[in-house]
């Protein structure tokens, strides 16, 4: 009996480690499963094109002749072309406007709706205009910005002010789109602040109330460090589709006037289907993606956003 007690305390430690591991090996296949459709779709619509894109960067190519093996030739080219360097231009400008009044408006009404109201409306009605496509959007600011009928420049010669051509007019035209999609995207932005902001435990702001500290200096001291991964975040996505801004410029200047609007991807546009030129339009497509990534990593390890004062 001694013997047979012996052996089953052995037996059993075994037992319940191949259970272990059989539980892991399910686990893991489970956890794969439920990834599959988003590694498919990762590698069908952006892993296989962006490969593709590369090699097309490589050659000469109109999109009705075979395509022609010209190395580095486009990116050479590149140095040289005035229009590219002026649409990053015209790009950082519209990015750089964009992000600040985005996210400036997205903290401020953020911060409203902590103070006034947290309400499942309020919060609805703010992503109404995320909600409605960027294209509608311009369709509906071409008009309420035009200098002749347009409901704006009817307030403004209300009291003494215009016209102003805001899409017409060169100086104002880039600055005018980034307002607009700052507009339309800010309370979007707003609900992520918002949403970060309740993770701050409510005893950090009663211990800044004690302390006598003041509206301004508890946002600055307290808030703003406590929500830094959300704000890095906001602040990274905003950068990313910044740059990748289209449909608005394409329904509301094409590029105009006098090139004022051209940001980069209206320009790969032109090249690439107006102009037939696909090998050096992806080769600006492959140099604006460095241009991304770099900056991203740059903004993510500048503003530590791996890193959370909430310990």
């Amino acid at each position: 009996m001694t013997d047979l007690a012996h052996t089953a305390a052995q037996i059993e430690p075994v037992s319940r480690s191949a259970s272990r591991s059989a539980r892991r090996r399910r686990n893991v296949l489970t956890a794969y499963a439920y990834l599959a459709p988003a590694l498919v779709g990762f590698l069908v619509f952006y892993l296989i094109p962006m490969a593709r894109g590369l090699q097309i960067s490589l050659t000469d190519w109109d999109l009705i002749t075979q395509p022609r093996f010209v190395g580095l030739g486009n990116y050479r080219r590149l140095l040289a072309d005035e229009n590219f360097l002026h649409s990053l231009v015209i790009t950082a400008t519209y990015v750089l406007v964009n992000i600040t009044t985005q996210t400036a408006a997205g903290l401020g009404i953020a911060l409203l709706m902590q103070r006034i109201s947290h309400s499942t409306l309020v919060r609805s009605m703010l992503l109404v205009p995320w909600l409605v496509p960027n294209v509608t959007i311009a369709v509906i600011t071409l008009f309420v910005l035009d200098p002749n009928v347009g409901l704006l420049n009817h307030l403004l010669g209300g009291v003494g002010v215009g016209p102003i051509a805001f899409y017409g007019n060169p100086d104002l035209a880039i600055i005018t789109v980034a307002l607009v999609n700052s507009w339309r995207n800010m309370g979007y932005t707003a609900l992520l602040i918002f949403a970060g902001m309740q993770t701050v435990p409510r005893m950090v702001y009663e211990a800044a109330e004690l302390d006598g500290s003041s509206t301004a200096r508890t946002l600055w001291s307290v808030t703003l460090p406590l929500i830094r991964p959300v704000l890095v975040m906001v602040v990274v996505v905003s950068m990313i589709g910044s740059f990748q801004i289209f449909d608005t410029v394409a329904v509301a200047t094409k590029g105009g006037p006098v090139g004022a609007t051209r940001v980069i991807y209206f320009y790969i546009y032109e090249k690439a289907f107006q102009q037939g030129q696909m090998g050096y339009a992806a080769a600006m497509a492959v140099v604006l993606l460095l241009i991304i990534l770099v900056m991203t990593l740059i903004q993510l390890r500048v503003s530590r956003a791996a890193e959370s004062d909430l310990g």
